[in-house]
């Protein structure tokens, strides 16, 4: 289909396809292979990040001609089936929709019969967290004692609104926030089969702005394609183009903001946050960038640049140069204010003029700070005390 999304597309059909998520998938991948699975499972995390699939991939290796196995097939007639979502003993159910205790209670009458078509029955209830109280006593003792062959899948985004006497019943896993380095990884391997040539940069703005999520990564990724490379005579996807696309701060807009701060030039300050306005920069994003900046330049003065081995040789040297003009004093203040109001600004009625007044008050900030000493709490003397360091030293 023309129309299909890069996330559906490329949405992973075995375990090792999925990105991330290693102790989780090798937890159920022995599971089925071994036949040892457990009543219900309980599978919590960001959005994004693997849950549903991980389910889907788990009907599968249950359900699969080859099994007990650790992987499924996906050529079998069932393991065909259960991904075009046509296969009868897999039932996908949306919590949000069929969340009263008539739902579960209907549910809880079909789960009764066995497996039609295949070895397991499961049961996939996604964002499981938005059904009522009574929906969830409703299914206590069928998640505790239920038919053989049956197994419940729940997945959640909010696993602290569930009842412990549900979790008490579930095999629950915690998904992690997947790392910027794999899903750059898994971006470049999804344009290689597109053909599509890109800058690393660019891969390197779209992981971080997708906050850990493969699915966010994807979406984002299909938004910067959105203008088709194959209209494009040797279209390569650059770091520029999803800057303007995703509305992202670029490396010039952060120099300007340092060289104001050193000067202290409120003109300068003004100016910026104007163009950053005018050009549509994604608010939550800048101050992000501007908070991790800041660490950069204090943990680099402070710790050296071997703590930042993870960055490019390039940005290190560039870090290094832009550290040298601030005291580790400033910096760190600096960081602590910016980190302070992320939430104020972006929940602010008047979020445009609570940025300006934040990277105002880091532009001034030797003046507005009548504090002759700041701590640092990474360094002390040799008698113990903490060390002190004037501000704008």
């Amino acid at each position: 289909m023309a129309n299909i999304s890069l996330a559906a597309k490329y949405r992973p059909q075995t375990f090792a396809e999925v990105v991330g998520q290693d102790t989780v998938k090798k937890v159920l991948s022995l599971a089925a292979a071994q036949d040892k699975v457990a009543p219900a499972y309980l599978l919590s995390g960001t959005r994004g990040v693997g849950k549903t699939t991980l389910a889907r991939i788990f009907a599968k290796a249950l359900n699969c001609k080859h099994a007990p196995t650790g992987e499924p097939c996906n050529e079998c007639e069932a393991c065909r089936r259960i991904t075009q979502g046509a296969f009868v003993d897999v039932v996908e159910i949306d919590g949000a929709s069929n969340r009263g205790i008539d739902d579960v209670r209907k549910l809880r009458d079909s789960v009764g019969y066995s497996p039609l078509e295949g070895r397991y029955k499961v049961i996939i209830i996604d964002e499981a967290h938005m059904l009522t109280k009574e929906a969830f006593n409703a299914l206590l003792k069928t998640l505790e004692e239920p038919p053989r062959g049956v197994v419940f899948i729940l997945a959640t985004t909010e696993q602290h609104k569930f009842p412990i006497t549900i979790l008490s019943r579930c095999q629950l896993y915690v998904f992690k926030q997947v790392p910027e380095q794999k899903i750059e990884q898994h971006l470049a391997k999804v344009l290689k089969n597109e053909q599509i040539a890109y800058e690393d940069d660019a891969l390197s703005l779209i992981a971080r702005r997708a906050m850990g999520s493969v699915r966010d990564a994807m979406s984002l990724l299909g938004q910067c394609l959105a203008l088709s490379p194959n209209d494009i005579e040797g279209f390569k996807l650059e770091s520029r183009v999803v800057r303007q696309t995703l509305g992202l701060a670029g490396i010039e807009v952060m120099d300007r903001l340092l060289q104001a701060m050193q000067n202290q030039d409120v003109a300068k300050t003004t100016m910026l946050v104007r163009d950053i306005l005018a050009e549509g920069i994604d608010i939550g994003f800048f101050l992000g960038e501007l908070v991790r900046l800041l660490r950069n330049l204090f943990v680099l003065k402070e710790a050296g640049k071997d703590i930042l081995a993870d960055l490019p040789l390039r940005e290190v040297v560039r870090l290094e140069e832009q550290a040298s003009y601030f005291s580790a004093a400033f910096l760190h203040a600096g960081w602590q204010m910016v980190l302070e109001n992320q939430r104020r600004i972006l929940q602010s009625y008047e979020p445009a003029s609570a940025l300006e007044l934040l990277l105002l008050n880091l532009t001034l900030l030797p003046r507005l700070l009548p504090l002759e000493n700041v701590i640092l709490p990474e360094k002390e003397k040799s008698d113990g005390s903490p060390n002190k360091s004037k501000l704008g030293e």
